[in-house]
């Protein structure tokens, strides 16, 4: 009997996204949300690799414009990619940013 590998978070997550391509709205808004908390940035930059990974990185590469080696550079754990990056990337997945107003606190 073959005992099963670990199956690493990063891959839980990818093949959620692969199952359901519509979860990417909800865990990127969510990592939108939270990317002021600590370790927020660091989450958000792992939500939208996952995204990519999820779609194919060289597909997302094309569709913003960037090249794949560039695009796995930006979105590694060291990555900082540019807000015209990020932008391409978000793009690139199909995906858009909205804003909202939050109420003012006195």
């Amino acid at each position: 009997m073959k005992v099963p590998r670990d199956i690493s978070h990063d891959e839980i997550v990818i093949g959620m996204l692969k199952a359901d391509p519509d979860f990417a709205n909800e865990y990127l808004a969510t990592a939108l949300e939270e990317a002021d908390l600590p370790g927020g940035q660091f989450a958000l930059l792992a939500a939208l690799r996952h995204i990519a990974e999820a779609q194919g990185m060289s597909a997302v590469a094309a569709r913003a414009g960037i090249p794949r080696e560039s695009l796995y550079r930006a979105l590694s754990p060291k990555g900082n990619p540019t807000i015209k990056t990020f932008l391409a990337v978000v793009r690139g997945a199909g995906l858009h940013l909205a804003v909202s107003r939050e109420p003012l606190v006195a």
